[in-house]
């Protein structure tokens, strides 16, 4: 039988030291009765991300974080994927332009590269992994994906990483011109939290 988790276990850790990521899962999560913490409030030392997809990196960091904290953890491994690049810089999208760089420095590089390009068309992809524990054997595994196509120069002032380059036709905006409340209902880290919220609230919290 399923038993309500206790306070600390209700305490789940984000496999992640980005602030923005917090920030966006924690509003998303808000509700559902879930106290979100960076794994940066743990000193947690990052996993190595040595998968070659999304999912795989997810699981390897959530595994990790629950590990080192003892609590139930999440991971969220995301990054743009461009036609045009034969999906590049997909994983490794937060390192575009080397291990130290910074959002605007992959968005340059970005643009540099798709000069000679004229296919413009990509789409965020999300993939969300959370763990019971370290071990468990049977990680709540969701994923999403989100479409439209990089601009040839940056736009709006909210969100991070490649949102000000990710051109929405149909709202005919890019990513960092939404509110966080219209992003936090069509982004890929929306629509794969859609799927994992009935499953947290089934499998885990036994609600």
């Amino acid at each position: 039988m399923t038993t309500t988790p206790s306070f600390a276990e209700n305490t789940v850790v984000l496999a992640s030291g980005n602030r923005g990521k917090l920030r966006e899962l924690s509003d998303l999560l808000n509700g559902l009765g879930i106290t979100l913490r960076s794994q940066a409030d743990f000193d947690v030392v990052e996993a190595e991300e040595n998968g070659l997809s999304f999912i795989e990196n997810a699981i390897l960091k959530a595994r990790n974080a629950a590990r080192q904290t003892g609590f139930a953890a999440l991971a969220d491994d995301s990054g743009l994927c461009v036609d045009a690049l034969g999906g590049a810089p997909g994983i490794y999208s937060a390192r575009y332009a080397g291990a130290n760089a910074q959002d605007a420095d992959n968005n340059t590089k970005l643009l540099e590269t798709l000069k000679a390009h004229s296919n413009r068309g990509a789409h965020f992809h999300c993939a969300l992994a959370f763990v019971r524990h370290a071990d468990d054997p049977a990680p709540l595994v969701c994923e999403g994906q989100w479409h439209g196509e990089i601009l040839s120069a940056p736009r709006g002032d909210n969100g991070f990483g490649y949102d000000p380059l990710f051109y929405i036709a149909s709202l005919d905006c890019c990513s960092a011109e939404l509110s966080k409340e219209q992003k936090n209902k069509i982004s890929h880290r929306a629509l794969a939290l859609q799927q994992l919220l009935p499953r947290l609230r089934t499998e885990y919290l036994g609600a």
